[in-house]
């Protein structure tokens, strides 16, 4: 495995090891849960309260679920 391009820059490099890369992939992943479960909470709360089908959000939280979901099955089968 090749170093990370961030860790050739040489003020950087010293900075960024395998374990930033690693916490920012899991920072990264733990945002798009969270506002996954927002978009799907907000559009509930819109049609529960309100009575109105947010396609918006519901396109929205369908897609990331999608993405995540199409992506664990890709690096489980490629990994």
């Amino acid at each position: 495995m090749s170093a990370h391009i961030l860790s050739k820059v040489p003020i950087l490099g010293k900075l960024v090891d395998e374990r930033f890369l690693e916490h920012r992939r899991r920072s990264t992943s733990l945002a798009g849960i969270a506002g996954c479960l927002v978009a799907i909470c907000l559009f509930e709360y819109r049609l529960f309260a309100n009575h109105i089908w947010s396609w918006d959000l519901l396109a929205v939280a369908v897609s990331m679920v999608v993405v995540k979901l199409s992506l664990m099955i890709w690096y489980r089968f490629t990994a």
